[in-house]
């Protein structure tokens, strides 16, 4: 198998999602020689199956809402329904204009971009369709998949993935979605916005169970008063078709029957039949292992994104490929603190949280040493403005910094930028209560947040 170029590339790149891509624009900055593979399009999930398209339909269900809702604000509006080809090419759109964008600035880094499936074939290459890759180190990022159940089969009709979902071409009219994390509650949060008659089946105690308690209450109580059902504390068992839908039964023996079913139990990597095993990687259920600087135990390999046992988010993959990039041009970049990663939750409302949970913080520094305070956005004018209701809580350790900042309410996501970077830089909070926050405004929220914290609350009861 003949190699394409006479020359081995400082870096070959298997998979140009967000973290194959971010490592190949670094590296090539850095001066690196890099090939960037990719055998659908540039951009992977994120810009394609999931955070772009997904926020896209979430603001088209918004102004859903707002057209039922104007006359809260004065305003005569009406609901006339949803133009689904209308909301796709709205979405398409804003897929369409980033991808070009993204296209744009390989090509203008001057990276090698083959369009092609490939497969590790050696420590130090990578073939695709009859030509091999060579390079001095290569780095895996071949992402993730919609994953499903035993025993349960999804047929893009009836029985749907999240990919099925983006590009459905109707609003269902009911639709039962199995599991209530992330993706779960975004895509009953839409179809509620377009219309649909939705129930969320979530075997854990809470939905978004990964979040602090408070939050996932708080999103149940929104949920409860949206008119979206859930079921909580039972497993999925069975599926089968009915005359024009899908009965859902649970291990508690309730059933629940609806037109479609969205299985978004999570994403599995993408991994399998790909040689990663041939050529000595360790791996487990499927992810590849990697140190904290994403070294795998083979030297010239690298692991980034939705391949690896890390958060599955966009810009974690964008950071891991940054810091494979960085180090293999040999700079010296910090190691991930998986922790102070933002994490937003794009429903309605959202769910915003950095940090550690007050659980979290209780195990690692005892019940006694933690310190938590809940401010109502109530409190909040912009909030008013808006009709949205939540919280938002901090976690400290007593007489120290704070720990996790864990926030619920209509565009909250946009705030956790600040809650970053108190959480990363180990902000006390006093300091952060001599800071002036804009009003009115969201962002204010945090700012009296941390002056009740402080001991000195302004707009909030002792």
């Amino acid at each position: 198998m003949a190699n394409d170029a006479s020359t081995v590339y400082d870096l070959v790149i298997l998979g140009g999602g967000s973290g194959g891509y971010a490592a190949a624009l670094r590296a090539s900055q850095l001066g690196l020689d890099v090939a960037l593979i990719e055998k659908n399009k540039l951009g992977g999930t994120c810009l394609h199956n999931g955070c772009i398209p997904t926020k896209a339909l979430l603001h088209a269900g918004e102004i859903a809402d707002a057209a039922r809702e104007g006359s809260e604000f004065g305003v005569k509006s009406t609901f006339d329904g949803i133009d689904i080809a209308g909301v796709h090419k709205y979405k398409d759109g804003v897929v369409s204009g980033l991808y070009k964008g993204l296209q744009g600035l390989v090509a203008s880094r001057k990276i090698t971009y083959v369009e092609g499936e490939g497969r590790l074939s050696s420590p130090t290459s990578v073939d695709v369709g009859g030509q091999r890759y060579t390079g001095r180190h290569i780095v895996l990022a071949t992402g993730s998949v919609p994953r499903s159940l035993p025993g349960l089969t999804i047929d893009g009709d009836r029985i749907i993935s999240s990919d099925h979902a983006l590009v459905l071409d109707r609003v269902p009219k009911s639709a039962i979605v199995l599991g209530g994390g992330v993706i779960g509650v975004e895509f009953a949060s839409v179809w509620k916005s377009f219309g649909a008659d939705v129930t969320i089946v979530e075997g854990l105690p809470h939905l978004v169970p990964v979040e602090d308690e408070n939050s996932s209450k708080l999103l149940e109580r929104a949920f409860r008063k949206r008119g979206i059902n859930f079921s909580l504390g039972s497993f999925f068992k069975g599926a089968e078709y009915t005359a024009d839908g899908v009965r859902v039964t649970l291990d508690n023996g309730k059933t629940f029957e609806a037109e479609v079913l969205l299985v978004a139990i999570g994403r599995g990597p993408v991994s399998q039949g790909l040689g990663y095993e041939e050529a000595g990687v360790a791996m487990d259920r499927g992810f590849v292992l990697v140190d904290e600087y994403c070294q795998t135990n083979v030297p010239t390999i690298s692991a980034v994104g939705d391949l690896i046992p890390t958060l599955q988010l966009a810009h974690v993959g964008f950071a891991e490929g940054i810091l494979v990039a960085e180090r293999l041009a040999g700079l010296k970049p910090v190691p991930i603190d998986y922790d102070g990663v933002p994490r937003v939750t794009y429903c309605h409302p959202e769910v915003a949280s950095v940090g550690i949970t007050e659980a979290r913080a209780k195990e690692l520094y005892g019940a006694d040493q933690v310190v938590t305070l809940k401010y109502n956005l109530a409190g909040n004018g912009k909030s008013k403005i808006l009709k949205t209701a939540g919280e938002i809580k901090l976690v400290r350790v007593r007489d120290g910094a704070v720990v996790g900042i864990h926030m619920v309410g209509d565009r909250l996501g946009e705030q956790v930028g600040e809650a970053q970077l108190i959480y990363n830089w180990e902000a006390l909070p006093a300091e952060v209560a001599q800071l002036i926050h804009a009003h009115p405004t969201q962002n204010e929220a945090l700012g009296e947040a941390h002056l009740a914290l402080a001991g000195k609350p302004l707009h909030s009861h002792d």
